[in-house]
């Protein structure tokens, strides 16, 4: 009679990829995802009954997704878990050691957290039960399990019966019945995935005896050929070279003893083809084989044979000779930087520049570009366009703070711990020749006792020297001129002038409200409702809104504080459409009475039915199908879609704007002025203020100012005091008697310093000592002589953007500047009247509503753009 001992219907299911578990085998199944955690924790450690103990296996496709049960395999293994071992620290980690018990089929899934438990039947009988009787009955199949327990049999006597587990195997093949012979033999035979899963999936016995029976001849086979492989060598070396038989025996792995040595020896010879394989230069073939023949000669157990084999290891896994192949289509190249970046033309230019030299030269070496720009202004993202365009690998080094030589030539090996430089790592990882590298914030290297990293640099940054450059732990040369090097700053003051002359500096000074505008739309609301999972249907930004984000809540160079208050937009309505979502969940069902169909629901309760109304939905009409039974009906609260961001709606949401016009306010009182400055994050205006009070003739200046500033102050004092008669001013020369002058640069937490602000300090000294106001709508830049000649400043396109930005509409430029005009926009010099002065009394005739007659208003030369 057949046992009737039966699996539970109810079994939790461990997923295990690219491994199958057959009944009467046993595996070893490491745990590792969420839902296999679960279960052990859950059923397993807390071991209350038997049937804890059990478990469904099943097998997945190996490379789907571990969180999709759809793609488990719907035929199991039940399977007792006999052992679990593993720790929670420093995080969970367990393995299971499990055997076999008979198949099932996964008749529906009941519940997929916090692990999944199935519903299954059960397809075969259990090791326990009677099975051989099925045999015994049918001719064919004694047959085929007779064939298939002899095939068994010569496959363990080619095994090394001295072996225990060997001996072990032969005698359980002996004893087992002969319908539990497929899944044993399947188990231990080397098969692929598939091939055990047609294993399993075979749940007739006929039809596993024939799946299982050409893997168990292929094996034997297989064997059959490595012996008589071994047989030939083993002649072969012996007529060349007799050895004793305890040598040979090692040399083929015919002994029992350990391995170590042989397999030490295999793992050399490995490592010795793929040097030869790595097509290395002379120099650096030379030096590795050198290094093995040490690593040959040197046990194991010495701690300078794993550092000669990390050496070995890291010259093999170097791009020597592996380059990719450029994608030089100029026009496709084109295409895709003005896809990816707006504006920055003059930095696109130079690179369809390097892309067609390319295309005409092949061997052109990488040149060295510099983007020095504000934060914000896209230097990072451009690299990786570069990358992307040219079909190149690409690898970011980030340098800021980075204070040690090491970093980037690597520590000599005869230090413990030492490790190549990110250069050669960053080509390591790349795995080519000719990757694009992004030398990130190159102005902010450091320097300590452990050397200077700008120095360093040197070599790497050079054309005509970094073919040969040398890490300190490979201490072999290693081209880099197939490298194209891409650095950024914010500021060239800090990078050290021999350093900047390896480097090609292309400025990027910053985005017009038009630029930042076509960047919003075309780029970061895509970006920023993509990431706050909103659609263009949800949410609508007009240009409008966009502007007055632009103009009223960001005052910057870049586009950094545009996404992130666009952001703060997306998540502000992202909150909105939550709670609508959730308010609809929410929502009970509403049994609506056939009278009441189409009527107000002032109440929460329809006489003679009990209902729950949304208390935001209470006065509006249900107009629901009812047929002549009751129905149930839903309310929603409303919430129209899209929703449009209004100037109201974005001040609800940003709050009150911080940045306001307040030129009329400050320039409505004499002795103030609106300059221009340059900073690292772009132009910025300046307010420059200057009073006058009893005093002992003295000239005090604040604002956190540099030693040029002040110089400027002192010389833009002299020349008011010089030409005070020309202005008309009562005092004549005599400005200070009695008098303190203060000028004063708001902002004082910030310094500042530069030759550019005496034209500035001019026009304060004279409205202040004439009492006349300078106009609201100009701003100046310039530095001033003792004879009142304007001299050129730099910064041109940074300033008027700034001056742009604010509100300007009038400039006032020096002349020796009118070379810097092209770098300006077009659209900013349509909106902007620039004049160009060389003296201050141009400066002064157009600063001021009415000119002074004493000045000679001639050679002012007013812009036509």
């Amino acid at each position: 009679m057949s046992s009737t001992i039966t699996i539970p219907r109810r079994l939790p299911l461990l997923v295990v990829a690219d491994s199958v578990l057959l009944p009467g085998s046993s595996m070893r199944i490491p745990v590792h995802s969420l839902r296999n955690l679960n279960i052990v924790k859950s059923r397993l450690l807390s071991r209350n009954t038997l049937s804890s103990t059990i478990i469904g296996v099943m097998p997945r496709e190996p490379g789907e997704s571990k969180d999709d049960l759809a793609t488990i395999h719907p035929v199991g293994t039940a399977a007792v878990v006999v052992q679990v071992t593993g720790t929670n620290w420093p995080k969970p980690s367990y393995t299971l050691l499990v055997t076999g018990l008979c198949r099932f089929r996964l008749e529906e899934l009941l519940q997929e957290t916090p692990y999944p438990i199935g519903k299954v039947t059960q397809l075969d009988k259990l090791p326990g039960e009677q099975g051989d009787e099925d045999v015994m009955k049918n001719s064919e199949l004694q047959v085929l399990a007779q064939d298939f327990r002899d095939q068994a049999a010569k496959l363990v006597t080619m095994l090394d019966i001295s072996i225990p587990i060997v001996a072990k195997l032969r005698r359980m093949l002996d004893n087992l019945p002969s319908h539990h012979l497929p899944d044993i033999c399947a188990s231990i035979v080397k098969a692929s995935y598939s091939e055990k899963v047609q294993v399993l999936d075979a749940v007739d016995l006929t039809e596993r005896f024939k799946k299982t029976l050409p893997l168990l001849m292929r094996q034997i086979e297989g064997l059959q050929l490595l012996q008589k492989a071994k047989k030939n060598n083993m002649e072969l070396v012996t007529r060349k070279s007799p050895l004793k038989s305890s040598a040979l025996k090692k040399a083929f792995k015919l002994g029992d003893g350990d391995d170590d040595d042989d397999n030490e020896a295999d793992d050399l010879e490995d490592l010795q083809q793929k040097i030869r394989a790595a097509n290395m230069p002379d120099q650096p073939l030379k030096a590795a084989m050198k290094e093995l023949k040490r690593l040959k000669k040197m046990p194991q157990q010495m701690p300078e044979h794993a550092m000669i084999r990390n050496y070995l290891e890291l010259m093999v896994e170097l791009p020597w000779s592996k380059s990719s192949v450029d994608s030089l289509d100029i026009i496709q190249a084109r295409k895709d930087l003005d896809e990816d970046h707006y504006g920055l033309e003059k930095l696109k230019k130079r690179i369809l520049e390097y892309l067609a030299v390319r295309q005409l030269k092949n061997t052109l070496k990488g040149p060295i570009l510099c983007f020095v720009g504000p934060p914000g202004v896209g230097k990072t993202s451009v690299g990786r366009s570069v990358a992307r365009t040219l079909g190149r690998e690409f690898h970011r080094i980030a340098l800021g703070g980075v204070c040690d030589q090491s970093d980037i030539r690597g520590h000599r090996r005869t230090y413990i711990g030492s490790m190549p430089g990110r250069v050669v790592q960053g080509l390591k990882l790349v795995g080519t020749n000719n990757p694009v590298f992004l030398l990130d914030e190159i102005d902010k290297l450091g320097k300590s006792l452990h050397g200077d990293p700008a120095a360093a640099l040197l070599e790497v940054l050079d054309p005509e020297q970094n073919n040969t450059f040398t890490d300190h732990y490979l201490n072999v040369p290693f081209d880099l001129s197939q490298v194209l090097f891409i650095a950024t700053a914010n500021d060239t003051a800090t990078i050290p002038p021999a350093l900047m002359d390896r480097m090609e500096m292309i400025y990027i000074p910053g985005y017009t409200q038009e630029e930042k505008l076509q960047i919003a739309t075309g780029h970061l609301i895509k970006k920023q409702l993509s990431e706050h999972g909103l659609t263009e249907e949800q949410l609508q930004i007009p240009e409008d809104t966009i502007l007055a984000i632009i103009s009223r809540y960001t005052r910057e160079a870049g586009v950094r504080s545009l996404e992130r208050k666009l952001a703060a937009v997306c998540r502000a309505i992202a909150v909105r459409v939550a709670e609508h979502s959730s308010a609809k969940k929410e929502l009970k069902s509403v049994a609506i009475h056939p009278e009441a169909e189409g009527k107000v629901l002032d109440h929460s309760t329809v006489p003679g039915q009990r209902s729950s109304v949304h208390p935001e939905s209470r006065g509006q009409v249900v107009d629901v199908d009812v047929p002549e039974t009751h129905n149930v009906g839903y309310l929603t609260h409303p919430l129209e879609m899209p929703i449009f961001i209004d100037k109201a709606l974005l001040e609800e949401i940003l709050g009150a704007p911080p940045f306001e016009s307040e030129m009329s306010q400050r320039l409505s009182r004499p002795g103030v002025a609106v300059g221009l400055a340059w900073t690292p994050m772009g132009g910025e205006i300046m307010y420059v203020e200057a009073t006058r009070m009893e005093g002992e003739g003295k000239l005090v200046l604040t604002g956190q100012l540099g030693g040029v500033m002040k110089e400027s102050a002192t010389l833009a004092l002299n020349w008011v005091r010089s030409n005070a008669h020309l202005l008309g001013i009562e005092q004549g020369g005599n400005l200070l008697e009695n008098t303190d002058i203060h000028i004063h640069f708001p902002a004082g937490a910030v310094g500042k310093d530069g030759p550019s602000a005496g034209v500035t300090i001019s026009s304060v000294l004279v409205s202040l000592f004439c009492g006349r106001c300078v106009r609201s709508d100009t701003a100046m830049t310039g530095e001033v002589t003792l004879r009142g000649l304007v001299l050129p400043v730099g910064g041109i396109k940074e300033k008027v953007l700034a001056a742009h930005r604010a509100g300007i509409t009038r400039v006032l430029l020096p002349e020796r500047n009118m070379k810097d005009l092209h770098e300006i926009p077009a659209n900013v010099r349509s909106k902007l009247s620039i004049i160009w002065v060389s003296k201050m009394e141009q400066v002064l005739n157009a600063a001021f509503e009415e000119p002074f007659p004493g000045l000679s208003s001639d050679d002012i030369v007013p812009s036509k753009l």
